[in-house]
């Protein structure tokens, strides 16, 4: 029975490790050199990644990877349909467990599609799911920056908006793929070295931020960290359903939607009050539980 129970996780493990180890070591690497104390400006780098490497990165992978403007409308309509499923949901179970919605439901409903999600996207389903997984990750950005900021601070945040770059990457983006035009070759390759940088950056910073986070109300920690992967799982699957989605789309939603919760979470909480030590525990949680549940989930998305 043992040696049964050994092949089993072997089986998941080995197809799915090759996804995993990248992002692990990635995020384990920035986690070691903040351990030794070693200088690392995260409020800095992660200003240049939003401001600079995410924009590029989304103009390089959607001017360059094959996707239509339909396939681009679907991903905007399927991803504001995730998040108004992953807020009703959240404000649902917060009010059944008599916690606050506003200080939590941002936590449950914005995952950690930038950091680990994109990289795992990548990794598992190549550069269009990659594609797939920037239309994703534009529109929670957007909203968490807008919406999420809003709910938490209890006062617009139009101007946060739009004084995001990436809203005029999304534009820019946009029109290549709908005029189906493309940047000259010279702008081509500028984009992408300044997009190349971010992807491995996102997974330093994330482990950076996860060795100066410390754990505190563990208990209710675990179970909001518990309940974000389970939404984000259920929620994914039942809008994957609804829109009867297959193949790359349908792993990159679930993927993505079950992604653990956003450092930027912990950031918002901090600014705005809302028991940030909760939030804290929440990022720290999730996110070791995500590493160690990302084999079965990989390994069940690709199987359906």
């Amino acid at each position: 029975m043992f040696t049964s129970i050994i092949q089993q996780i072997t089986s998941v493990f080995s197809p799915t490790w090759p996804i995993v180890a990248p992002v692990f070591l990635c995020v384990f690497a920035g986690f070691v050199w903040k351990k030794l104390n070693r200088p690392y400006d995260t409020a800095f780098v992660s200003q240049l990644v939003m401001n600079i490497g995410a924009p590029a990165l989304i103009i390089s992978s959607l001017s360059i990877t094959p996707i239509s403007p339909s396939q681009l409308i679907d991903m905007l309509a399927i991803c504001a349909t995730l998040i108004v499923g992953l807020l009703i949901s959240s404000a649902i179970v917060l009010n059944i467990l008599g916690y606050s919605v506003r200080d939590f439901i941002v936590c449950l409903t914005f995952p950690n599609v930038g950091n680990m999600g994109l990289p795992l996207c990548l990794f598992a389903f190549g550069e269009k799911g990659l594609s797939f997984a920037l239309a994703l990750f534009m529109i929670f950005s957007l909203l968490h920056f807008s919406l999420g900021v809003a709910i938490l601070s209890g006062r617009s945040a139009f101007k946060q908006t739009f004084t995001n770059p990436i809203i005029y990457s999304v534009i820019a983006a946009g029109v290549m793929v709908f005029g189906d035009l493309h940047l000259p070759y010279w702008a081509s390759k500028s984009v992408k070295l300044l997009g190349d940088f971010t992807i491995p950056v996102m997974l330093l910073t994330l482990g950076v931020s996860l060795a100066t986070l410390k754990v505190e109300s563990v208990r209710k920690s675990i179970l909001l960290a518990v309940l974000r992967l389970c939404l984000g799982l259920v929620v994914g699957w039942g809008v994957c359903e609804a829109f009867d989605l297959e193949g790359v789309m349908r792993g990159v939603v679930i993927l993505q939607a079950t992604m653990p919760v956003a450092v930027f979470n912990y950031m918002f909480a901090m600014q705005y009050n809302r028991q940030p030590q909760v939030v804290a525990g929440m990022v720290v949680v999730s996110t070791l539980l995500s590493f160690l549940t990302l084999p079965w989930l990989l390994h069940w998305l690709v199987v359906i």
